[in-house]
């Protein structure tokens, strides 16, 4: 759909209709509640046609109105259907080595180069109507129900032949196919295929949030399962027992590593894919997001030949992203790096990286244990979930190794009581960690379609109930961010995104860190020797000039890079 701005210059161009005008209709379509574009179609003051012929010659591509047109299936599925409907672009020629391609957008270069590349062909670029459009949509439906059909006809028996045979199934394979394609194109970090009653839904997390992008027949969930099990080397006819397996899928520009888990539930076996780039780029401390005092002190304490540096936070916090990027620094061919993890997520060179196996006893404690005798400088251990791992890594830390590791705590300061309700000694724990880094992972504002605007005043009052707004005022004036403390939130300009295509309408892409960085310092060591509660030491990291959480994300918000919404999201406890 066209933007108002386009849509004004538009008509304008084509002498359709002069801007005293269209203003005119754009606060009638408002206080209505409708589209400005949905507004001037219904009420016969433009038709979809003239507008779609117009808007082409504005955007200098060809129009072409496809409602009566039957498009071969071969050459339709060179888009599987949701890429087509999300993307709101269909195939509908291919002519030696060019595809002919309508759209409702014709700025959308990212998709046309994921076409490019995935067919091989060079695309060219039509505007067509959004009836148009849903009329072409119907044919992939009439298409995919044949196919279905066909597969329902097929005799289901849950024997592993059968399942094998049906795995291979065309409509299987492409159905499997456009579920991992699409999840790398969308940046996917999960796929979800969850069986109902009636259907099958296949949804994606993408930045954090799951969305539904695929609801498939039920008589199709035999052979997806049975695929996705051929895939990842697990048992067909295994159908009761929880499997977990790995496959990756090599493509020219990407290299992608998949972990499977399979669970049974009551409408059948639930399957989630978890994504892992094996080409993604390691960031620097800066790209991840650190603020200038806590970049200041992690630089300090990875210098430090021993101790133990920890990040902590919740699942899925981009604790391991975080620990490949300090590991990354410190990898020259003067040290010797040994890891532990569970799964090895990324793959870096001139680094040992061993994985955990419990089915055999190879635990974090026992391979920790092994460590020891090969002479390492720096080890990561992948997350310290017992008394005899966090023993282990703390006596590695004291005997002149750097230690690495992820723990599960709420923010920087509970880690220290955490660490001491392990079982492990007080002076322990003082004497060897040098820093706890706590995160988060918020989404970052679309900047397609990033807009200004003041907090209201229930909103303001939701947040003085929930937070300190007095220090995090202070603080930001104290970094700068702010002039004035005093004149308060409502004074302050926050942004949020608008929606547009290119973010799927959610005024969010891609995700950026929040953090706390605490360094142990004398005093802190002191304060952990006498067992003090984590108030005293939250009062302590503070008055070392700790940033909290919250008040980076404040920092954030109020910088563009995220919203108030989504730190408040994150944080919540």
């Amino acid at each position: 759909m066209l933007s108002n701005e386009q849509l004004e210059k538009i008509l304008k161009q084509a002498d359709i209709m002069p801007a005293e005008e269209f203003s005119k209709f754009l606060k009638e379509a408002g206080k209505s509640g409708r589209k400005i574009e949905n507004y001037l179609i219904e009420k016969k003051i433009v038709t979809a046609s003239a507008l779609y012929e117009s808007a082409a010659k504005y955007f200098k591509v060809p129009f072409i109105d496809l409602k009566n047109q039957v498009i071969r299936k071969d050459i339709l599925m060179n888009i599987p259907e949701p890429i087509a409907s999300a993307q709101q672009i269909v195939a509908f020629a291919v002519e030696g080595k060019k595809i002919k391609i309508a759209c409702l957008d014709p700025e959308n270069m990212e998709i046309f180069e994921f076409i490019k590349k995935k067919t091989e062909l060079e695309p060219k670029i039509y505007l067509t109507t959004p009836e148009s459009f849903d009329e072409v949509l119907k044919q992939y439906h009439k298409s995919l129900k044949a196919e279905f059909k066909e597969l329902a006809d097929e005799n289901l028996d849950p024997s592993s032949a059968n399942l094998k045979k049906l795995a291979e199934n065309l409509p299987i394979v492409r159905i499997v196919d456009t579920l991992l394609e699409y999840a790398i194109f969308e940046n996917a970090s999960d796929i979800h295929i969850e069986p109902e009653e009636k259907d099958i839904l296949a949804r994606y997390r993408i930045d954090g949030i799951l969305k539904t992008v695929m609801t498939l027949p039920k008589n199709v969930q035999p052979g997806i399962i049975a695929r996705i099990k051929i895939l990842a080397n697990l048992k067909v006819d295994e159908h009761r027992l929880p499997q977990d397996g790995r496959f990756k899928v090599n493509a020219k520009d990407y290299k992608v590593s998949l972990r499977v888990s399979i669970i049974p539930t009551f409408d059948g076996e639930k399957i989630v894919m978890r994504l892992l780039n094996e080409k993604a780029q390691i960031l620097t401390l800066e790209q991840l997001g650190f603020q200038p005092s806590a970049l200041e002190s992690i630089k300090r304490n990875i210098s430090k030949p021993h101790g133990m540096i920890l990040v902590t936070g919740p699942t899925g916090s981009g604790k391991t992203t975080t620990l490949y990027t300090v590991l990354n620094i410190l990898n020259t061919p003067e040290v010797n790096i040994i890891t532990i993890e569970d799964p090895i997520e990324y793959r870096m060179p001139h680094v040992n990286q061993s994985q955990v196996n419990p089915k055999i006893g190879y635990t974090f404690a026992t391979g920790l244990r092994s460590f020891l005798r090969q002479d390492p400088n720096i080890i990561m251990v992948g997350e310290i979930r017992d008394q005899e791992t966090a023993e282990i890594a703390i006596h590695a830390a004291m005997t002149g190794h750097l230690v690495l590791s992820s723990l599960h705590t709420n923010d920087a300061v509970t880690t220290l009581p955490r660490l001491s309700d392990m079982g492990v000694p007080a002076f322990l724990v003082a004497s060897t960690t040098n820093i706890i880094i706590a995160q988060r992972l918020v989404r970052k504002i679309c900047p397609n379609c990033i807009q200004s605007y003041k907090l209201d005043k229930l909103m303001i009052k939701e947040l003085t109930k929930q937070l300190n707004v007095e220090n995090i005022m202070q603080t930001m004036q104290n970094k700068r961010i702010i002039a004035d403390a005093k004149r308060g939130l409502e004074s302050l300009l926050f942004y949020r995104g608008a929606g547009c295509k290119q973010c799927s309408n959610s005024g969010y892409k891609g995700r950026i860190g929040i953090y706390e960085a605490l360094e142990v310092t004398d005093e802190m060591s002191e304060l952990i020797l006498r067992k003090e509660p984590p108030a005293v030491l939250k009062k302590q990291a503070e008055k070392q000039g700790m940033l909290t959480i919250i008040e980076d994300g404040f920092i954030k918000a109020k910088n563009g890079i995220t919203t108030i919404e989504e730190v408040m999201r994150v944080t919540k406890e």
